[in-house]
């Protein structure tokens, strides 16, 4: 999934905000790739000129001579700096993976710096933006959701959990459609049971979302389709009760018309 670019501005002020305190003394830096060449350099020329590289759109490069900075000055104020500013580099290049990594060996060894909110929404986007359609595997999806809902946790007042808050709904919905898609599988087959699983998960762990009114009609019909009438009234009278007029519930109305009409609900 994509970030808006109320997100990118988020993230574009929480990297400026970690990069401005130390750079009012570093000078640019130049555009060749033998930058990232180990060549013994002071921390604030080698702080710079990685700046430069990320501010000339060369976010690899960026990283890799802010990764640099933390190697040849590992117990400079710098590479506490320059390690969260990798993992914004990384962002940047679409290195999801190294992102999390840089992000990660950051909060492992500063994980009460008033930075940390923003290592820790850079992980959560980075699983974010890798969530793929229904289709495919929802390892990720889960990852994203995890990490989302641990930014929110953690720091419920800042910016970065309102952003939060509002990327869990999707992916709840995301992951809320896979479970659908495999349960209508499920039925396709005539395997009710596990299609009846599969829609009651989404009643039960994703009841907010909007796929709750079909996964209830679902459960209709497989209630029906297993024998079980008064589980099928059940489930039409929980989505009358929950969503009345929604054309789920009328379709839900007509088969307990049609097929379990004066039956009491279990």
């Amino acid at each position: 999934m994509k970030t808006q670019s109320r997100t990118t501005r988020m993230l574009a002020f929480g990297a400026l905000a970690a990069a401005t305190t130390l750079t009012a003394a570093c000078g640019g830096g130049s555009n060749r790739p033998e930058d990232t060449a180990y060549v013994a350099r002071d921390v604030e020329t080698l702080y710079g000129q990685a700046k430069a590289e990320l501010d000339s759109g060369k976010p690899q490069l960026a990283a890799a001579l802010f990764d640099e900075v933390e190697r040849q000055h590992p117990y400079s104020p710098w590479a506490r700096r320059a390690q969260l500013m990798s993992a914004f580099s990384y962002y940047v290049a679409g290195d999801y993976n190294k992102t999390v990594a840089s992000a990660q060996r950051f909060l492992s060894i500063h994980p009460g710096n008033k930075d940390a909110p923003y290592a820790y929404y850079l992980i959560a986007l980075s699983y974010y933006e890798q969530i793929s359609d229904v289709q495919r595997d929802q390892k990720v999806t889960e990852q994203a959701l995890t990490a989302l809902r641990e930014v929110n946790r953690r720091f419920p007042q800042t910016q970065y959990a309102a952003d939060a808050r509002l990327k869990i709904d999707l992916v709840e919905d995301h992951l809320a459609g896979k479970e659908m898609e495999i349960g209508r599988y499920y039925q396709r087959s005539g395997r009710w049971i596990a299609a009846q699983i599969r829609f009651q998960n989404v009643v039960d762990t994703y009841q907010t979302t909007s796929h709750a009114p079909e996964a209830l009609y679902r459960l209709v019909e497989s209630s029906l389709a297993l024998g079980i009438k008064p589980e099928a009234v059940k489930y039409a009278a929980v989505l009358g009760a929950n969503y009345p007029g929604n054309e789920w519930y009328e379709k839900a109305y007509e088969l307990i018309e049609d097929n379990a009409a004066g039956v009491s609900a279990s």
